[in-house]
């Protein structure tokens, strides 16, 4: 299983993919969508979870794409 990715505010305008734990930062996008989209594809390609800050620094959603501990029943 890999790094979990966050989708972040970035500090400059637009929004940062990041891996958990790491100091620098994947990749910038100037659009959130776009974001998204690429850390969702990472986190499915690692097996990992992937986690959607607000411009707050907030979570506002998580996707699991790996091994989920809690699975939806029925």
């Amino acid at each position: 299983m890999g790094k979990n990715q966050h989708v972040v505010p970035s500090k400059n305008n637009g929004w940062n993919v990041r891996g958990e734990g790491n100091t620098r930062v994947t990749k910038h996008f100037n659009i959130k969508k776009d974001a998204v989209d690429y850390a969702r594809q990472i986190s499915r390609n690692q097996k990992s979870e992937l986690v959607i800050h607000n411009k707050d620094g907030k979570i506002a959603q998580k996707d699991s794409h790996g091994h989920d501990s809690y699975p939806p029943k029925g």
